[in-house]
């Protein structure tokens, strides 16, 4: 089903699943951003829809839209445009409808029999008018009739379904998920806020409780709070479980008691008990920031056990910059700390040595009573990405790392300004005439 179209060329289908996450770039052969979904506008039946544009995610996560008579050329891992790219946010109008975001996944009929089936693609072609149109529907058979199977997936004209304007409650999303795997949290995070409140809470059923964690760490918390409520009880309690400790000390601080405490009692013990720790610190102290799972280790761990603990490819990226020496236990709250050792300095000494050897012991560490502009300085001061947070009788109790620094010192909305960025610039008068014309 991957095409390749040069626009000047011979009419040419494109599935548009497949075009999510494709590289978007200038007639210079510039990366400008990445395609998120295609905007069409439902007509009457049996008009096919027309397309109207893409939507790109360019710097800063903000979403614009790329009118399709800019578009010159699509590939299957390339679309290249004009060069001429309003920056404005993009937003969804009352009369047009997202491929991926909407489309895929609905329930839909065949006109000549009734049969239910689910749709995973659809693809567009151009006319001779150099117009878009959503020419195929790709769908999976739900139930097996003659000699066809159940599951089997078929490609149909457009006029051959219908129910794409209509409602559905309880729609899938598993092909819309399939259409962003591998993409970064961050990102993913993105198109999720900028989803329908109905399809947010559908995307969210669908996805692993160790997914939605990720994503949930990088919702604005209205988001966060929205979605936990649509989850249920217990399978918010295991999300709220999977998510790092600290950004789910963060979540349910911002939740009523009553609700916080059933979230808690429904969570394991040992999932719940580094989260009440957290909660029982001020928001903006060290103890409120740090996150009780640095990399730890007992000091006759060598360098070799050490950097493999780092090398770990889910291990946030500040935490991984060092790591924390203790007597044992070394689960937090720990035995004595001892000290911290840098990656830098493993990456030097010969992978036998014993941490216990090349402690950076001069350093003093945090105390969880510090306060935000405190640790800052901290961090400031020393060029550091990260620091131990150590109790008044030496146990390590966890670490704060720059990221979660810099959470707290931008505005409290920062993650929605930056994912609603753009919104004030003017408009685009080929856009309007374009989006206006149905």
């Amino acid at each position: 089903m991957g095409s390749v179209l040069a626009m000047s060329g011979a009419p040419s289908r494109v599935f548009i699943a497949r075009l999510a996450g494709v590289a978007v770039f200038d007639p210079a052969g510039d990366q400008v951003g990445r395609v998120r979904d295609v905007v069409v506008a439902l007509r009457l039946a049996p008009r096919p829809p027309r397309v109207l544009g893409l939507v790109v995610e360019v710097s800063s996560r903000r979403t614009v839209f790329l009118p399709i008579t800019r578009v010159t050329l699509i590939e299957a891992d390339a679309v290249v445009f004009d060069g001429r790219l309003n920056v404005r946010r993009f937003s969804k109008r009352e009369s047009e409808t997202l491929v991926i975001a909407e489309m895929l996944d609905r329930t839909v009929r065949f006109r000549d029999d009734g049969e239910a089936v689910s749709v995973v693609d659809v693809a567009m072609e151009p006319t001779r008018t150099r117009d878009w149109l959503i020419s195929k529907v790709a769908v999976r058979r739900r139930s097996g009739r003659g000699l066809r199977k159940r599951g089997e997936t078929i490609i149909v004209d457009w006029d051959a379904v219908e129910g794409f304007s209509v409602v559905e409650h309880g729609q899938a999303a598993t092909a819309l998920i399939a259409a962003f795997e591998g993409m970064k949290a961050a990102d993913l995070a993105n198109i999720v806020h900028e989803l329908p409140e109905k399809r947010r809470a559908e995307v969210a059923l669908a996805l692993d409780d160790e997914r939605l964690a990720d994503i949930l760490e990088e919702l604005p918390e209205d988001d966060q709070v929205e979605i936990l409520g649509k989850l249920g009880v217990h399978r918010a309690a295991r999300v709220v479980e999977a998510m790092g400790p600290d950004d789910a000390a963060d979540l349910l601080g911002g939740l009523p008691t009553e609700q916080r405490e059933q979230l808690l009692t429904l969570m394991e013990p040992q999932g719940a008990a580094p989260v009440r720790r957290l909660l029982t610190y001020a928001e903006n102290s060290a103890g409120g920031l740090m996150t009780t799972d640095p990399v730890i280790v007992a000091p006759d761990a060598t360098v070799a056990e050490a950097l493999a603990l780092i090398r770990r490819p889910d291990l946030n990226p500040a935490l991984a910059a060092q790591v924390y020496v203790c007597r044992p236990p070394t689960a937090t709250p720990t035995g004595r700390y001892l000290g911290t050792v840098h990656f830098q300095k493993l990456l030097r000494e010969p992978p036998p040595t014993l941490v216990a050897g090349i402690l950076d012991t001069e350093l003093e560490p945090l105390r969880p009573t510090m306060t935000l502009e405190e640790v800052a300085m901290f961090l400031a001061t020393y060029n550091l990405v990260a620091g131990a947070v150590v109790d008044e009788n030496g146990h390590l109790l966890g670490a704060v790392t720059i990221d979660d620094v810099l959470d707290h010192l931008l505005p409290l909305d920062w993650r929605e300004s930056l994912m609603d960025a753009g919104a004030e610039e003017s408009a685009d008068p080929e856009e309007e005439a374009l989006r206006g014309k149905m």
